[in-house]
């Protein structure tokens, strides 16, 4: 993934979670502001929104370290999940049969960038 002039990213991987999952999450704060993705992930139902919140913080820490920018002027430009290795684990069935249980993780990257606030 090439990144655009002035983004700034951060990656969590091997989450052990559906990127299914995630991505419905991350569908919700793709083109936000930061002050707006905080509010709506602080929110929303899903177990999704832990990681998520975590990495997102961690793009705007980047972004404000790295490069200077505030946390108030940056928007989420990129947001998506891709699918990590599967874990694959059995379970005991009846008659002596074996069940496989797939535990799916997942790779979540947000990219921020500075963008224009239209909330005056």
């Amino acid at each position: 993934m090439a990144l655009n002039s002035g983004e700034v990213k951060a990656v969590a991987r091997y989450i052990r979670m559906s990127p299914h999952k995630v991505r419905r999450v991350l569908d919700q704060i793709r083109g936000r502001s930061y002050r707006e993705a905080l509010i709506v992930l602080e929110f929303m139902p899903y177990k999704a929104c832990e990681p998520v919140l975590k990495v997102l913080r961690s793009a705007v820490a980047n972004a404000e370290h790295n490069e200077g920018y505030t946390p108030a002027d940056l928007m989420v430009t990129t947001a998506f999940a891709d699918q990590g290795p599967v874990l694959k684990r059995y379970r005991p069935r009846a008659q002596g049969r074996a069940y496989q249980i797939r535990k799916p993780t997942c790779h979540i990257t947000i990219a921020v960038a500075p963008g224009i606030d239209d909330e005056d």
